[in-house]
């Protein structure tokens, strides 16, 4: 499967863009600095019942746009 596939998968069983993922996670307050991805897909399993690969995939989606930073994605 390829990334955007992910990424479209993701949206039709949410029912929610990677954008207003985002804004929930902001709302809930679960974006932090330096976060763990771990944190990130826990969350993502509680909340919208997403499995390992699509909550690691929105962890690459959000790493990109910079919308979480880590120390790795500093450098």
């Amino acid at each position: 499967m390829s990334f955007q596939a992910y990424i479209d998968n993701i949206t039709t069983k949410t029912g929610q863009t990677p954008e207003q993922i985002k804004d929930n996670a902001e709302i809930q307050g679960i974006l932090s600095e330096d976060m763990k991805a771990t944190v990130f897909t826990d969350w993502l399993k509680k909340e919208y019942n997403l499995g390992h690969g699509h909550s690691m995939a929105l962890w690459k989606y959000f790493l990109g746009h910079k919308w979480i930073v880590t120390k790795h994605s500093k450098m």
